[in-house]
């Protein structure tokens, strides 16, 4: 059952803990250290210790060879699926696709914005003991594919047997990614970021994973020599808003969809009504019965909660302020909505609209800013594969009407040379 919090009863410290994730692992900094710091200096070795020790799995090679992806099989369904969701995903990805343009800002000047694919690429994918998250593999590999970025590198840990699930090594190929590392947690990403014998360095690191791998992405981008990521990460969260029309088997349906990802997934509902409330916590108490992971959602609802507030200005605050990876409207004018939201990563509208349709068939990505970082970063797009650079190009016509102002304000910051630069031009211009 989730705990059930009346707003308006609550102090301004109660609410603010009311909307806080949950506090990370403790010393998880330093342990995801000391496994890069041991990468960087052992780099194969490092790896398959660490793959002996998180794994229990002793592996004799670290690359999945290319008669393993290509003979990989799966059920016919499987593969349907998997077309469908690359469908839809290519075609809104595509869309995202900038196209170079060429602008005159002033007469005799010109700026063209010129896009280039981010040359080396590292896909990590979550798999090994847990299930395989095929779809965040779709969706991180597909727009790196239609970005056109020529080399592709994904790692994914093993099974317990020390193989890559088929369905993983199907949908890679399915996407064009021919390289592949039995490779896990935090040391994948510190292989990827730094390289080793056997696994390229790569430019920029993509795809969710779990406290450490999110961690150890954090650490890699603020160094010089490491990489630069898609975006920050946490444990996935959904917060969902319903009226007094709102089907409470739906609403719970959606919270238990979410609370499955992870121990330290939180799900929230913003209700107007604790009649609402209970007739939801009673359809949790049902529906969790019969699910695989129901260990794993009792501990999820934990930290999760149920706030009831009938002021829709207040629930809009609410809604801004936590700043949800995902928020589904389930509420008879659920369009209405949108217009006041500013902070969120991706919105479902309607009663019909699970959250879990956004996770595989939509075609919009699933790979989403959470823990609050809504509020400043973007789901993933193709866009976040692509450089983007502008070619200048002035002529004498440009330097005499824009020349002297460049000057001027070159002067204004003392900044001689730049003055220099411009007028030693416009006086070979003059002779």
């Amino acid at each position: 059952m989730l705990a059930v919090k009346n707003w308006q009863l609550l102090s301004l410290d109660e609410k603010k803990l009311c909307l806080s994730r949950p506090a990370p692992i403790a010393n998880q900094r330093v342990v995801v250290n000391q496994i890069i710091e041991q990468v960087k200096l052992f780099g194969d070795n490092a790896l398959l210790e660490f793959s002996q020790k998180f794994d229990g799995i002793t592996l004799k090679t670290l690359q999945v060879s290319e008669e393993k992806i290509k003979a990989a099989r799966i059920k016919p369904e499987a593969l349907v699926a998997m077309q469908n969701a690359i469908a839809t995903i290519t075609q809104y990805q595509q869309s995202q696709l900038p196209e170079s343009k060429t602008l005159s800002t002033a007469p005799g000047i010109r700026i063209t914005t010129v896009y280039r694919p981010i040359q080396r690429v590292g896909l990590y994918t979550a798999g090994g003991n847990k299930t395989p998250l095929i779809s965040s593999l779709l969706m991180i590999a597909i727009p790196a594919q239609i970005a056109g970025c020529p080399i592709k590198v994904l790692c994914t840990p093993p099974d317990p047997s020390g193989e890559i699930n088929p369905n993983l090594l199907v949908a890679a190929r399915l996407c064009g990614i021919e390289t592949i590392y039995t490779v896990g947690g935090a040391q994948a990403i510190a292989a990827m970021a730094y390289g080793t014998e056997t696994i390229p360095k790569v430019d920029k690191l993509f795809g969710p994973g779990n406290s450490y791998v999110n961690e150890a992405k954090t650490i890699v981008s603020c160094d010089p020599q490491g990489a630069a990521i898609d975006l920050p990460a946490g444990p996935s969260e959904v917060m969902v808003v319903a009226d007094e029309q709102a089907d409470p088997a739906f609403i719970a349906a959606d919270l238990l969809a979410q609370a499955e990802h992870g121990v330290d997934s939180q799900v929230i509902l913003l209700c107007n009504s604790e009649g609402m409330a209970d007739l939801v916590n009673q359809e949790i108490g049902k529906q969790m019965q019969n699910l695989s992971r129901k260990n794993c959602i009792e501990k999820s609802l934990l930290i999760s909660r149920i706030i009831v507030c009938p002021d829709r200005t207040e629930q809009i605050a609410i809604i801004n302020n936590y700043a949800p990876e995902h928020l589904i409207i389930n509420c008879i004018d659920a369009a209405n909505w949108v217009d006041k939201i500013n902070a969120v990563g991706t919105i479902f509208l309607g009663a019909w609209a699970a959250e879990a349709m956004g996770d595989y068939v939509t075609g919009s990505s699933h790979v989403l800013p959470t823990n609050g970082y809504a509020k400043n970063c973007s789901g993933l797009s193709t866009l976040d594969y692509l450089t983007c650079f502008n070619v200048q190009t002035i002529d004498k016509e440009g330097l005499r009407a824009l020349g002297p102002s460049a000057i001027t304000l070159a002067q204004l910051e003392g900044l001689d040379a730049h003055a220099q630069a411009v007028q030693l031009r416009l006086n070979t211009m003059e002779n």
